[in-house]
């Protein structure tokens, strides 16, 4: 790392996932300059373990002064307080900021990590030059963030962008069980001995990943394909949806999933523009993301630059 980036201009941002602490640290025109990440053990007190991975940060990146933290969940951000995550149920409605200001002597902010990757790919990534932007992450679960002029848009109460709750067929199932990772292993599993051909017989169905479906379907494997173009074609069915309501400028598409690329993204964009109003089609662009797993940590970073 530069040792003329100073403390000020310095923008560190962290992830954290369900099973893992990823960080960036940028330089003042946003280029990143270092990275490092480090496990979480489940079960623990995840603050202890936060602030111990940022003493190694500090020793790793020099010193700085503020931090963006993004986590998988909905954040209050008049209270600075998590309103709600699947994975870190004991911290919902907790002062956890301020304890870790205290412990770290950082300003810190924290976001949802689907609008903090939407906001760094904006800014860092596929976004880069547009003013309205749609963000989606296609992971263990469905997220969405929603940038206009270079800004999150929240919401009344902070919620916006929530892409996987939308309602996808009559049955009322949401994008998110249809279109995650998550609903990825579990059609497969469910579907795979039905093609005695497919290369995913070969596997444990207990051990079955996303990254072996996605891996297989680069293969060739034609029943991996399916899995992952099925999966595109919901997706596409809901962002037509956003370029109908939106008359959005961008679309941009992340996540795990999307190492599959052309198999999600074609079926995406397909479906896209068969149900999507075709002037407000035709005036978007749908595609990768560029920033991959830092997205949500670049994100982070660059919101922190905002805090006094």
């Amino acid at each position: 790392m530069s040792e003329a980036v100073s403390q000020t201009e310095k923008a560190v941002g962290i992830e954290v996932t369900k099973s893992a602490f990823k960080s960036v640290c940028l330089d003042a025109e946003g280029n990143i300059i270092n990275s490092h990440n480090g496990a979480m053990i489940r079960g623990d007190d995840t603050a202890p373990q936060l602030v111990a991975f940022i003493r190694e940060l500090r020793a790793k990146y020099g010193d700085f002064d503020r931090l963006g933290l993004t986590i998988p969940g909905l954040i209050h951000h008049d209270t600075r307080r998590i309103a709600y995550s699947t994975f870190f149920p004991e911290h919902q409605g907790v002062d956890l900021l301020t304890g870790l200001e205290r412990e770290t002597n950082l300003k810190i902010l924290i976001e949802n990590d689907a609008n903090a990757a939407g906001y760094g790919e904006y800014w860092l990534g596929a976004g880069r030059g547009c003013r309205s932007m749609f963000y989606a992450t296609l992971d263990a679960g469905v997220g969405g963030a929603l940038i206009f002029d270079g800004k999150i848009w929240h919401g009344t109460n902070g919620f916006a962008g929530e892409f996987g709750y939308l309602t996808i067929d009559d049955d009322g199932r949401r994008l998110e069980e249809v279109a995650s990772a998550t609903s990825i292993i579990r059609r497969t599993r469910s579907r795979f001995h039905q093609d005695s051909t497919s290369s995913l017989g070969r596997l444990p169905e207990s051990q079955i990943t996303v990254a072996d479906v996605v891996r297989e379907a680069r293969n060739g494997d034609d029943f991996a394909h399916l899995m992952l173009q099925r999966t595109g074609k919901y997706v596409g069915t809901a962002i037509a949806g956003v370029i109908n309501l939106l008359n959005i400028e961008k679309i941009v598409i992340g996540g795990e999933v999307m190492h599959a690329e052309h198999t999600v993204l074609d079926a995406i964009i397909e479906r896209a523009r068969e149900l999507s109003f075709k002037p407000s089609f035709e005036a978007a662009r749908i595609v990768a993301g560029e920033l991959e797993e830092r997205a949500a940590a670049c994100g982070a970073a660059l919101l922190s630059r905002a805090l006094d």
